[in-house]
């Protein structure tokens, strides 16, 4: 098994350029079901999780090429084979989900293995089946999978049971091709939301109120039979680049970064007194900017901190907090009220000799400043935590290691190349 080699307590300097949009990426792939035809991306992410999804498009029988990195092409036009769906994709990546919706327009009966991902304690699977439901989805839980029954697609008044992300995503994939007009309340409006439906619009869908919490959807009978588009930077990836600044005390610049999702982030941070410049605004489908990041001393944030749906600070951003709140002088409250889990994992940092203290399954104490300690670390099984360990582990003077790291892969485009480019000393050994 391979692990992470860091040699820390190296400043880090230059620029970096952001990725794509991991949770665009395997949403707009699974939405080019939709279009029986060629989908062209461009900006496609090559990480784990995109993998995975390629490989259950592969299973469905869509022919994909890849001629260049970050470029795919999806082909849709052969009909689609539901008996043999990749069982082990499936299984390692909850956004196999999304094929709920993607699917949704297909008069067909098909069994979806479980999915696993992130361990994050209970995450329900009840908002994507009450949402699709409302479109004549039919979904049975089976021990090691859903059996789903497609009837024919119906418009419908739907209000969410969460404004989750990929719930979202699946009701606005069932109703593009519904006949009729859908209206979705209470949904997500989250960044990945938005560019899946920027997509989509570019396919020949018509949906209004992309950005907001209410979208009315008109059904068209078919979408175009070639589309192109581009996914959008990533807006968790510039945020982990942040915080790997701010944590280990360097003056870095992240290009590409998507403002309109940083912008709570980034007065947060400025709260604490941290300096940063934002540089080479322009806008396209989102506000950009480059981001340059200055070292500065810090001081605990007066209030809790916690992550909301969007326009909220997010969830997923919510641990990248973690580190820079050890850095700062004083005690902050971080409640992650959304998964059961994911808390518990802040708690590792411990071994790096953070001061964290749970509360519960939901609520942790972190006190600064800290001094980073290298150490041996097996990297909790969820993305976001895994990849605090890391930020501390290149704060901490020595040498750590960091295992079990496919989890970070999943979400992380060559990170530990990108991270050495500027200054990091990062080994990946194989054992």
């Amino acid at each position: 098994m391979s692990y992470l080699l860091i040699n820390g307590g190296k400043k880090l300097h230059g620029e970096i350029i952001n990725q794509s949009s991991k949770n665009s990426a395997v949403a707009i792939l699974c939405a080019s079901l939709l279009i029986r035809g060629k989908t062209v991306l461009s900006d496609v992410p090559q990480i784990e999780e995109v993998n995975r999804i390629l490989e259950l498009l592969a299973s469905l029988g869509v022919k994909i090429e890849q001629p260049e990195p970050g470029k795919v092409i999806l082909d849709t036009s052969a009909k689609l084979i539901f008996g043999h769906i990749d069982r082990h994709a499936s299984e390692v990546t909850r956004s196999s989900l999304l094929l709920l919706g993607a699917l949704a327009s297909y008069p067909v009966s098909y069994n979806l293995y479980k999915s696993g991902g992130c361990r994050l304690g209970e995450r329900t699977v009840r908002p994507h089946l009450y949402a699709l439901q409302n479109f004549g989805v039919a979904v049975s839980s089976k021990e090691k999978f859903y059996l789903v029954k497609n009837s024919g697609l119906r418009a419908g008044e739907i209000v969410m049971y969460e404004s989750g992300d990929t719930p979202t995503e699946n009701a606005i994939m069932a109703a593009v091709l519904a006949p009729g007009t859908t209206t979705i309340r209470m949904a997500s409006a989250n960044y990945m939301v938005q560019d899946l439906c920027h997509f989509l619009v570019a396919a020949g869908a018509k949906i209004k109120g992309i950005g907001t919490t209410t979208l009315v959807i008109e059904g068209v009978p078919s979408l175009k039979s070639k589309v192109a588009y581009s996914i959008m930077p990533d807006p968790i990836a510039a945020m982990t680049f942040i915080s790997t600044a701010i944590v280990t005390g360097s003056n870095l610049t992240i290009k590409h970064c998507p403002m309109d999702f940083l912008d709570l982030e980034l007065y947060k941070l400025a709260t604490m007194g941290q300096k940063f410049v934002i540089k080479n605004e322009s806008h396209s489908k989102f506000r950009m900017a480059s981001i340059e990041i200055i070292p500065s001393k810090l001081k605990a944030l007066p209030d809790k901190i916690y992550g909301r749906p969007f326009p909220g600070l997010n969830l997923d951003n919510l641990p990248l907090f973690v580190p820079i709140l050890a850095k700062a002088k004083g005690k902050t409250l971080v409640h992650d009220w959304a998964y059961e889990n994911r808390s518990v994992y802040y708690l590792e940092l411990q071994k790096l000799g953070v001061k964290i203290n749970s509360l519960d399954l939901h609520r942790v104490w972190v006190e600064g400043p800290t001094i980073f300690k290298p150490n041996d670390v097996m990297a909790p099984p969820a993305l976001r935590p895994a990849v605090c360990i890391l930020i501390g582990m290149l704060a901490a003077k020595g040498k750590s290691k960091l295992r079990n790291t496919y989890v970070i892969d999943r979400g992380y485009e060559n990170l530990y190349e990108v991270l050495n480019k500027v200054g990091a000393d990062i080994k990946v050994i194989t054992s």
